[in-house]
């Protein structure tokens, strides 16, 4: 039986905060080790791995065709929301080097650390109406329209980022790179499923 919860606006700016400062935990895990995660983050990870640039600034820019397709398919709530998320984990991953120092992390540990982190802060996204761009748009949208499991569509299209990243990373760091896509995706899959949970932010 699906219950839904009527979010405040407090509400949901709170798990917009928490879930871009999970992701941004997260991938801070992924980039240390130098893995991989599916999605536009994958793929801003790999360019950031092949020019050095910067990685909030790549996975802002590269988010910004999916808001299309979110305000027409998904609504301007969504729209916002995910918009939000975005910039504030693009902001947070450019500042936390000068906030944090990582030292050695084990690969293995970062995928599934940061696959976790990822995860929950998608998870915090995806119950408020949110996401953190890219993929997820297409993965709620298909979730909403067909009642296609948000997890399981997260998950193959992550493969297809996970096959290129062969052509740029060492065959263990893809290893572990998969390892940290299953633990995330299998998160939302257990976590988020129709008519699990439904939340309405008010008006």
């Amino acid at each position: 039986m699906e219950t839904t919860h009527r979010h405040r606006s407090y509400e949901d700016v709170l798990a917009i905060l928490l879930g871009a400062s999970c992701a941004a935990l997260g991938l801070a895990l992924y980039h240390h080790a130098e893995i991989l995660i599916g999605s536009t983050a994958g793929i801003a990870l790999l360019v950031t791995y092949v020019t050095g640039w910067s990685f909030g600034l790549v996975f802002f820019v590269i988010n910004l065709p999916f808001y299309w397709l979110a305000w027409r398919r998904v609504g301007h709530q969504f729209t916002l929301k995910t918009f939000g998320a975005v910039a504030l984990l693009s902001w947070i991953s450019w500042m936390l080097p000068s906030w944090l120092e990582i030292g050695e992390v084990d690969p293995l540990f970062a995928a599934l650390a940061g696959g976790s982190l990822i995860g929950l802060g998608v998870l915090f996204l995806f119950r408020h109406r949110g996401s953190l761009g890219g993929f997820n748009i297409l993965a709620v949208y298909l979730q909403d329209r067909f009642g296609w499991p948000a997890g399981k569509v997260q998950m193959g299209l992550d493969g297809l980022i996970m096959l290129a990243a062969f052509f740029v990373l060492p065959a263990t760091n893809v290893v572990y790179s998969i390892i940290g896509t299953v633990v995330l995706g299998a998160i939302l899959t257990i976590n988020h499923r129709p008519g699990l949970y439904a939340g309405v932010s008010q008006s």
